[in-house]
């Protein structure tokens, strides 16, 4: 025999055609005593009704609709600094105040980079850099003669640094010699710059040609790494010396320019 209990019905007699059947009723007072309200839930148990709780915080924008909930555009506005273009409204938002590109290059392909520093500052692409370098050699001597064949008489280095930590640069070297020939009569030499011979005269006349010269040069180029440095080395190179010629007077330059520029 089945019994049934609180607030439960029992039909059927348990046989084949009429089986057992339990029914069984809840009251909803008895439920609400079981549900609790959680953060953003409004739970009244004296009706039952669960809603979603809005907070009273100022600036909180939230609203509930009968299609659901909404958050509406902020209708304040704000006042834009340096750089800065629009009132932050849905119609004129906050944008960087840019210009149009002015140049008939691509803007994508050509068009340097804005980057934000450890203290959120933009910054730009490192600026261009160029700087100017010399070292000059005087001497006189008290004629010394012409080797017969090519001799380093002397030499000087001007060192080139890179101050550019980021970029490699360019460096464009003048080099520039002047030597004092004293030519008897039947005589030559010659003097160059380094490997290159630059200047020879023979005199085949029968009268002394003193401290005759003409300045001669060459332009080299290098490229120095990013905080970097080169030397240049300018060798005074003299030789063909014949018929007693003799130097009395070397002056020399080197002159340089360098560049660190965007690519």
């Amino acid at each position: 025999m089945v019994q049934a209990g609180e607030n439960a019905t029992v039909t059927g007699t348990g046989s084949a055609l009429a089986p057992f059947t339990v029914s069984a009723v809840t009251n909803c007072d008895e439920v609400r005593e079981c549900l609790s309200a959680g953060d953003g839930i409004a739970y009244d148990p004296a009706t039952g009704e669960i809603a979603v709780e809005v907070s009273s915080a100022a600036g909180n924008n939230l609203a509930v609709r009968s299609d659901g909930l909404f958050v509406p555009t902020g209708s304040a506005t704000i006042t834009a600094g340096r750089g800065l273009v629009g009132n932050g409204s849905a119609s004129n938002p906050v944008e960087a105040n840019t210009m149009e590109w002015p140049f008939p290059c691509d803007v994508d392909a050509q068009a340097g980079g804005v980057y934000s520093d450890a203290n959120g500052r933009l910054r730009g692409d490192p600026m261009p850099r160029m700087n100017y370098y010399e070292a000059i050699f005087s001497q006189t001597y008290n004629n010394v003669a012409v080797p017969a064949s090519e001799t380093v008489v002397v030499g000087y280095t001007l060192v080139l640094p890179n101050v550019d930590p980021c970029r490699p640069a360019m460096a464009m070297v003048w080099q520039e010699l002047d030597v004092e020939i004293n030519l008897p009569a039947n005589s030559g030499a010659m003097y160059g710059i380094s490997t290159d011979d630059t200047w020879y005269s023979a005199n085949r006349g029968s009268s002394a040609i003193t401290a005759t010269h003409t300045q001669t040069g060459r332009m080299l180029r290098a490229v120095i790494p990013a905080g970097d440095s080169v030397n240049f080395l300018l060798n005074v190179t003299m030789g063909r010396g014949s018929g007693g010629a003799t130097y009395s007077q070397i002056q020399s330059y080197q002159r340089a320019w360098v560049f660190s520029l965007p690519n």
